[in-house]
């Protein structure tokens, strides 16, 4: 199935210069969705995964899908302020300015092997981040699944100088 077809791309979003690749009309396309659930699942068998832990939002919509697939717990990275219980939180710049992401502070077990989801690695700031998060609470960051890599922007490049391998459906040049 053609999954980079479903990928609908939005000009100067959120500022000028970016061109945002968006991925709600491939969730809105069920079988695309199913496929791209069905491809990340693929990337990631055979590897131990006791939890899924996805990045705030579009990461919790493959994330907790996958998660299920798995037969893994999902965990959710959330921004500042948006998680109820005792939270552990870490600060990180953007491509476009800078933020703080949390998760609860119980959230997983010490040596817990843990998948990092999102929708896109661009330059990775915000999945390096969650991955200090994830190690702060003594997770095993065992990998990193992404629908798109932005491979221009090298954020899977980033992630793999922490020791992490990013799974990846689908590549797309230039940011």
């Amino acid at each position: 199935m053609d999954l980079r077809g479903r990928i609908r791309d939005i000009p100067d979003f959120p500022k000028p210069g970016i061109l945002f690749r968006d991925i709600t009309t491939l969730l809105q396309d069920a079988e695309a969705y199913g496929a791209a659930l069905a491809g990340l699942e693929d990337l990631v068998r055979g590897e131990r995964i006791a939890k899924v832990a996805g990045i705030e939002s579009r990461g919790f919509i493959l994330g907790a899908a996958l998660a299920d697939r798995l037969r893994s717990g999902f965990v959710p990275v959330r921004k500042r302020g948006k998680l109820p219980g005792a939270t552990v939180r870490v600060a990180y710049e953007l491509e476009y300015g800078s933020d703080i992401i949390e998760i609860h502070e119980d959230a997983v077990s010490t040596g817990d092997p843990v998948l990092l989801v999102d929708d896109l690695i661009a330059t990775g700031g915000t999945a390096e981040a969650a991955i200090k998060l994830l190690r702060k609470i003594n997770a095993d960051v065992v990998g990193a699944a992404f629908a798109i890599d932005l491979l221009d922007l090298g954020g899977s490049a980033r992630l793999a100088r922490h020791g992490i391998e990013c799974h990846t459906l689908m590549t797309f040049e230039g940011n």
